[in-house]
């Protein structure tokens, strides 16, 4: 269905290709999941099938690809749409109409398909994806994962032969997740539809695969195999690989279910340490010991590569953090000291910090109305210096609108938000600056300049923070990211560390960012576990809105779920993710009902239980 011949792409004024020596087969009827770290090309490979590279994103393609056919270099996306149905990583780019039911309808009248076959296909797609409440609301109003389901059921309503999906998975609940997944696999098995699909979130994913075709790095050609082969050498894997490589187990599980067929052998390894094991290991983040531990343990030697497979070089695997790839030992005590060195020298014009007892947060009996949609409703939730929280919940649940609230753009309808001791929407900007700080969603709202320089400039303006502050949050987090390059040529992955740099340099006493691992590969998710620890352990309180219970069950102190905009759980977060099919992590699935969470945590309980 889909064949690469000698594929390269070189984009201009780059040093190399972004892609080198694809050559393979895509069968039909099959979900081939495309996999490897932030920035190897997964996305110029996307794009290369749907026709989007070379001639939207410039560039040089050399080789040939064929879709059914169809030679993507002389056929343009507008071309290819009856037979390619793409969505990308940013679900605002896609949208045509204004209105979810009109978006649905658009890409078949655009075929101009009969209007009882749009109706049927319509009604189909709304329930297939759980979006029938929505069907009148505007798009603009519905929460990021909400408009996710909404881009992927549009390029489903035409039944395209190939479907091109990046990320698709990386802004829903995981129910809405496991919702989607299944009709891809529905539409696989029973249609014989093809789909590629890039996803960072393994753990969701990976069980679904016919195939995975692996980017070992940038430039490096394709390998191509079973998904047991692959993540036998693969450098990024999900949780339930790294905990089957850190007991041993072969072949390799890919599902909770193969995983929990195997662990009894490894529970009873655990037993000695049980009765000591703490409820959440994580919580005790400012002891140094336990940052030292969390760093992870030297990477376990690589596996023998399976027949047929070859790799450019031997992947690093590390099966002590939250998934593949290692963490930066030196990121957190770097960013420490670049905070207390960027601390703004005493300024008239700069507004205050906040005083030592004020609470980071408080919100009390909140409820908000937006529209006609009552987003929150009696919400109370204290927020304590040096604390971690979790905002978990289904998409639409109230995680951004609260989140908005504390940084005050949006207003509390009743209830009372006080943030530092002020109240956020009636307080100027400047003054809030030091005092909460919010990466969003979507971190391109926060980047308007042109160049990285430009942005830190501003930045530094903004907090009343001495010159070259923000560059240096910068380079600590994005090493040879140079002062002239465009925030739109980032990775969605180096624009959220871009964003994050910026909200840092006013040193705000709260830090809020909403689903911060969206873009984000393993590796550079346990860089961002560490850059927040670090910040933990400074004293900032630190609340993120994610879908990722893996980053909570590693990172966060507390969960709090919300449903309906009410809050119907809180407390530690071992007692909350545990004891919810839907929010507890893998490790917690395969182990229950044991209190691990983390591949980290089980391997120092299994240091624990061989030093008794």
């Amino acid at each position: 269905m889909i064949r690469f011949e000698q594929v390269s792409v070189t984009y201009e004024g780059a040093a190399g290709p972004s892609l080198r020596g694809v050559d393979l087969v895509i069968p039909e009827g099959e979900l081939t999941l495309l996999v490897g770290r932030s920035g190897v090309g997964k996305s110029t490979l996307l794009g290369t099938v749907s026709g989007l590279v070379p001639h939207f994103t410039g560039g040089t393609l050399r080789g040939r690809v064929t879709v059914a056919g169809r030679d993507t270099r002389t056929h343009k996306p507008r071309e290819l749409a009856d037979l390619v149905g793409t969505v990308g990583q940013d679900p605002l780019a896609h949208f045509v109409t204004d209105v979810v039911e009109d978006e649905l309808a658009y890409g078949m009248e655009s075929l101009g398909l009969a209007p009882a076959v749009m109706r049927r296909r319509v009604e189909e797609t709304l329930d297939l994806l759980g979006l029938n409440e929505l069907r009148d609301r505007p798009i603009a109003t519905l929460s990021g994962g909400q408009q996710q389901r909404v881009a992927i059921g549009s390029v489903l309503t035409p039944h395209p032969k190939v479907l091109v999906l990046d990320e698709p998975t990386s802004a829903l609940d995981p129910a809405a997740a496991e919702e989607v997944l299944a009709v891809l696999q529905r539409l696989v098995h029973d249609l014989g539809t093809t789909v590629l699909m890039a996803e960072h979130r393994l753990e969701r994913v990976v069980q679904y695969a016919d195939q995975v075709l692996l980017l070992p790095s940038p430039g490096a050609a394709p390998v191509i195999g079973s998904p047991a082969e692959i993540m036998a050498v693969s450098p990024v894997q999900p949780p339930v690989v790294s905990l089957g490589r850190l007991a041993g187990w072969s072949p390799l599980p890919l599902s909770i279910r193969d995983a929990r067929r195997r662990s009894a052998p490894l529970v009873a390894r655990l037993s000695p340490a049980a009765g000591s094991a703490p409820s959440n290991p994580s919580a005790r983040l400012s002891e140094p010991a336990r940052r030292t531990a969390s760093q992870g343990a030297a990477p376990d030697p690589a596996p023998q590569t399976p027949a047929g497979l070859h790799l450019s070089a031997p992947p690093a695997f590390e099966t002590r953090g939250s998934g593949g790839g290692a963490p930066v030992a030196e990121a957190p005590g770097l960013l420490a000291r670049l905070l207390r060195r960027g601390k703004p020298s005493p300024d008239p014009a700069a507004a205050p910090a906040p005083a030592p007892g004020d609470r980071p947060a408080e919100v009390r009996d909140l409820t908000v109305l937006r529209g006609r949609v009552q987003a929150l409703r009696g919400v109370t939730l204290t927020v304590a210096p040096g604390e971690t929280i979790a905002l978990m919940g289904r998409n639409g649940a109230g995680k951004s609108t609260l989140l908005a609230t504390l940084v005050g753009t949006v207003a509390p309808t009743t209830g009372q938000v006080t943030v530092g001791g002020r109240t956020p929407h009636r307080t100027a900007p400047p003054e809030m600056v030091r005092r909460v700080g919010l990466v969003p969603q979507e971190p391109r709202d926060l980047l308007y300049a042109d160049t990285v320089a430009a942005e830190c400039a501003a930045a530094d303006s903004d907090a009343a923070a001495p010159p070259g502050t923000c560059r240096d949050l910068v380079t600590a987090l994005l090493p040879e990211v140079p002062d002239d390059t465009h925030p739109r040529d980032l990775s969605e992955g180096q624009r959220l560390a871009l964003a994050l740099a910026l909200v840092l340099t006013g040193r705000p006493a709260l830090l809020l960012l909403d689903e911060p691992t969206r873009g984000l590969d393993y590796a550079a998710k346990v860089r961002l576990i560490e850059i927040l620890r670090g910040l933990a352990a400074e004293g900032h309180a630190i609340v993120l809105a994610t879908h990722d219970v893996e980053l909570a069950a590693e990172l966060a102190h507390r969960v709090v779920i919300l449903a309906g905009g009410e809050v119907v759980a809180d407390g530690p977060t071992a007692e909350v993710v545990v004891s919810s099919p839907a929010f507890a992590p893998q490790v917690a699935k395969v182990l229950a009902p044991g209190h691990w969470l983390t591949v980290r945590q089980v391997a120092e309980a299994l240091d624990a239980a061989e030093a008794q």
